[in-house]
Formats: structure tokens, sequence, C-alpha cells
């Protein structure tokens, strides 16, 4: 059995265009930061960058980001890695791996222009994020004037963490979702 051991994923020069439609207090918000979240979720890229993966193990591998392009294949001998073209190709896409290697895999992954649902959960992410202090996540709230009312909002711990959930971009990024 095949098992990805380590995957290196460089920082893109860009991410894609935040949608329009936001709020000034989401556009405010740092665009990069937001995409990172949005693809940490996913097996899915959308700019190109470098990426180098190590899977040992005899059977078939495949990318687990996509869409990736492999552009070298190598196999350590026990002292160096070693190009390697007699890989053949699986039927789901990536390579059989005939011993137990270690082998390396160099391209790039990430392409394309993101989906309406993607940039959908960018700007539910965007929005949730945005919000004035009290109002997301919160559990309680508290306010007092003096001798007429009083109010407490209290958020939970855990609010930022659970940004994807709660604002509901995290539903419209299941079909990306890391198998």
């Amino acid at each position: 059995m095949v098992a990805t051991i380590s995957q290196t994923e460089a920082i893109p020069a860009t991410y894609p265009s935040s949608p329009s439609g936001l709020s000034a207090a989401a556009a405010a918000l740092s665009a990069p930061m937001l995409w990172q979240r949005v693809e940490a979720y996913g097996a899915h890229r959308w700019t190109s960058r470098a990426i180098v993966w190590v899977a040992e193990g005899p059977g078939d591998w495949q990318p687990p980001l996509k869409p990736a392009t492999i552009s070298t294949v190598e196999r350590w001998t026990g002292e160096a890695w070693e190009v390697t073209t007699d890989l053949l190709p699986s039927a789901l896409g990536g390579y059989q791996l005939p011993g137990c290697g270690p082998y390396r895999f160099s391209g790039t992954v990430g392409s394309g222009t993101p989906p309406a649902a993607v940039l959908e959960a960018f700007r539910r992410l965007a929005e949730y994020m945005a919000q004035e202090p009290g109002e997301a996540g919160a559990r309680s709230f508290s306010e007092a004037v003096p001798d007429v009312a009083s109010t407490t909002i209290e958020r939970s711990a855990a609010w930022m963490a659970q940004a994807l959930q709660n604002s509901g971009a995290a539903d419209l990024l299941r079909t990306y979702r890391r198998a």
C-alpha cells in the first residue's frame, strides 16, 4: 500500500482575485490569508505553485492535490535521489510504484478559475471574519446603561478557528474536500 509521507507546497506568487460584492470591512482583510484558509480546507488549488511529494510502498499513487503536473520522479537508492522514468501510469491518474521506494515527485499544482461556489465560500468567510467583535461566534454580550439596562456578549474562544464552518463556507467547499 502506498503512503504519501511528505508534502512540501510552495506559497504561490499570487492568489485569485477576491470576488466582487464584499463589504468594506471584508474587502480590507488580507485576500491571501483568506485564500490560504479556503485552499487548506480542500484538495484543489487555483494558482500555480511548486510541489514535492515523497511516497513509499508498492501500489498505485496519485497526487493528493489537484490539478497536478509531475515533472520529475526520483527514487531513493539508499545514498541519493535518482531520476526514474520506468513508472507506469495507474488507472486512477497517478503512477504504479513497483517497489517500496521511497519516490519523490516534483512538479506544480494549481490552475484555473475558482468556480462560483468557491468564490461564494471566500465571500462568506471574509464577511464572517470582518464582523465586529461580539457578533461573530458570540455566546453572550455585555453592555450597560446605568440605571436603564445591561447586556452581555461573550465570544467563544474558538470562533475564529471555526470560521469556515460557522460562516457556511465549508458546506460550499465539500466538493473540493480532501479524500
